[in-house]
């Protein structure tokens, strides 16, 4: 392929589902072109940046570089005004003050507390791995539900729920995929917007001690933050530290599987869980892209951008930068420095990046030392998407200890 057709792999939802297409496209990019002009029918023009490098400075400059009014990648159907508004929708000032609501949540500290739980929580999900004696879709039994689990409980959600909520962030995510939703962006946004009301209506009449009364109750300038505001935040913590985390779990199960040896090593050396859950979130990139929008003129190697243009930060691009990553198509649960930027970097690092990591670190923990042997069962199948995403289905067969 030639580099404007490697440009469109980020309006191609289809390419995120397939390694070998995205990896090449992005390849090429990041050798030929690693700023790249956009311009696909159904979207915005943009620009690409491909270079691990490129992504980090953009990210680390805030005032030049600003999530309004285009945080993410979305088709002009999809670009309607939304009824929330978000962490990531934000720029300075509302977002340091917004964020600092739930930061207390989401430290080490606080994240530590819940540690007991979160290990127990793995343990139950192995045990159900076990019941289901030996074959199972990987994604539907266990990744999609344990970090649902953690996030909705922290919210303090009733567990009857969380099945709408399943729905409702498989249908975020997967509004590119016929295979998971047949409803607009928009549409789902809006049944997330009702659903949510009345969470922040019973939360600021009966507040309890969850992370949900906390947001319900919270105050900016002495006044409770708005509606919009609270709704916004039960939906990036509902869905963002649900998806993304369960993407990871089961494409880092995926690359444990096409790697034996890499598995060998891991049931061999549990200490490398740690490292090793790095190197799946380097490996699946589960949020795709991030856009920022430029407050001046400026320009990113050399290639100017004028003030009001778009750019894509390209995070799986990013994290097989061959400049800063050896060996970037190895997987590696021992790979250190792992300089990967699944999270993001700067003023918009990922909130919930304590709690995925200890979920994740816990699953593997739990899972690797109890399987004697897993293959897949089936071909796996990979979200159609534009924004966040990983396998939809992976079918294992395995023998527990």
């Amino acid at each position: 392929m030639n580099v404007d057709e490697a440009g469109q792999v980020f309006t191609t939802p289809q390419a995120y589902a397939d390694e070998s297409w995205l990896h090449s496209a992005t390849a090429l990019l990041r050798r030929e072109s690693p700023v790249h002009r956009v311009d696909t029918e159904g979207f915005e023009p943009f620009w690409a940046v491909t270079k691990h490098a490129d992504v980090a400075q953009i990210s680390r400059a805030p005032g030049l570089w600003l999530n309004a009014p285009r945080a993410a990648l979305a088709r002009h159907a999809s670009s309607t005004e939304v009824p929330v508004r978000t962490l990531v929708q934000m720029d300075a000032p509302d977002h340091g003050v917004y964020r600092h609501l739930s930061a207390d949540w989401f430290k080490p500290s606080g994240v530590r507390r819940l540690t007991g739980r979160i290990e127990e929580l793995a343990r139950g999900y192995v045990d159900h791995m076990a019941d289901l004696g030996g074959e199972c879709d990987f994604v539907a039994d266990v990744a999609c539900h344990f970090p649902l689990y953690v996030i909705l409980s922290l919210l303090g959600l009733p567990q009857e729920d969380f099945p709408r909520m399943l729905r409702l962030t498989q249908e975020m995510f997967g509004a590119e995929d016929i295979d998971l939703t047949d409803k607009t962006l928009l549409e789902t946004l809006m049944d997330f917007f009702q659903y949510f009301q009345g969470i922040v209506a019973s939360r600021r009449e009966n507040p309890s001690d969850d992370l949900g009364s906390a947001i319900a109750n919270a105050t900016v300038g002495g006044q409770l933050i708005g509606e919009l505001e609270a709704v916004g935040y039960y939906v990036l913590i509902a869905t963002a530290g649900h998806d993304t985390t369960s993407a990871a779990i089961a494409g880092g199960l995926h690359a444990l599987i096409e790697h034996p040896d890499q598995w060998r090593r891991l049931a061999a050396d549990p200490t490398l869980v740690p490292t090793a859950v790095d190197e799946m979130l380097r490996w699946v990139s589960p949020v795709k892209q991030f856009m920022r929008t430029a407050a001046e003129d400026t320009e990113i190697r050399g290639v100017p951008i004028a003030k009001g243009e778009a750019v894509l930060l390209s995070y799986p691009s990013a994290n097989r930068d061959e400049e800063v990553f050896d060996e970037p198509t190895r997987f590696d649960v021992g790979r250190t420095p792992n300089r990967h930027l699944a999270f993001g970097v700067g003023a918009h690092f990922c909130l919930g990046t304590h709690l995925a990591r200890l979920e994740a670190r816990a699953l593997f923990a739990e899972l690797v030392p109890r399987v004697r042997s897993i293959e897949l069962a089936g071909a796996p199948l990979y979200l159609d998407t534009l924004f966040v995403g990983g396998p939809k289905h992976l079918p294992i067969r395995y023998t527990m200890a």
